[in-house]
């Protein structure tokens, strides 16, 4: 597993901007309005997975720096399977080629409804977490099969609803706990890497293999709340 620090050196004061802020969220760690939708995965409730990820936020928010993150609520953890539109990236390859990029969000999910409608769910995954960063978890399939069948999902995704992102191949998994308002000083990162090897270590031991709900397409108001529209049972 590689050393935490080589996970998160982005978040150190030469990264340049911060991604999102000021737009996702404020410097007060408050979520602004930005509408969009994607397909993810929430934790299933009641279940041991829910109570480790749980206890691992709870374990974020008690760290040094951790005044400096922007906490998503508790309710919207969840694992990204393929992302929607979002208003605030309006542009190719971002947005389907046959739909204007002006096209209001509400009639996007709509159109996205209409295409999803009958889309044959794909294969059961299990996903385990790799690695651990300052704004979440990291996720992979379990075993080469689980990619597969991960890469399939996205890539049938990608062709019925007509966009694939620049990182469509790379996509890195994840559960996000929260989004950076200030960047960490180096005094600060020391602390934050033995943290999250230890994070990692704790997940993997009591929940080896990351229960999650079915996929789902929702719609969401900003990141704290992802309304579920559409379910696929896998089979």
């Amino acid at each position: 597993m590689l050393p935490a620090y080589l996970h998160f050196a982005s978040l150190s004061h030469n990264a340049g901007p911060i991604p999102h802020l000021g737009q996702r969220y404020d410097l007060t760690g408050t979520f602004l309005r930005e509408r969009g939708n994607t397909v993810v995965c929430h934790l299933p409730e009641g279940s041991e997975t829910e109570a480790v990820i749980r206890d691992a936020r709870e374990r974020f928010r008690g760290m040094v720096g951790a005044e400096k993150l922007a906490f998503t609520a508790e309710s919207s953890l969840h694992m990204t399977l393929f992302q929607g539109i979002i208003e605030t990236r309006r542009a190719l390859p971002y947005w389907p080629s046959d739909v204007p990029v002006e096209t209001p969000v509400d009639d996007m999910t709509a159109i996205f409804m209409d295409r999803l409608a009958g889309f044959a769910p794909g294969e059961t995954f299990a996903m385990e977490v790799t690695h651990a960063t300052p704004n979440g978890l990291t996720l992979d399939g379990v075993s080469e099969r689980d990619r597969a069948i991960l890469r399939e999902w996205r890539d049938r995704l990608a062709d019925l609803l007509g966009y694939r992102h620049p990182d469509h191949e790379t996509y890195v998994f994840h559960i996000t706990f929260a989004y950076m308002i200030e960047l960490f000083d180096e005094a600060t990162m020391s602390e934050w890497v033995p943290f999250l090897e230890d994070i990692v270590d704790t997940i993997r031991r009591r929940a080896p293999v990351i229960e999650l709900r079915a996929p789902a397409f929702c719609s969401f108001e900003d990141m704290n709340h992802f309304e579920e529209l559409l379910v696929f049972q896998p089979v």
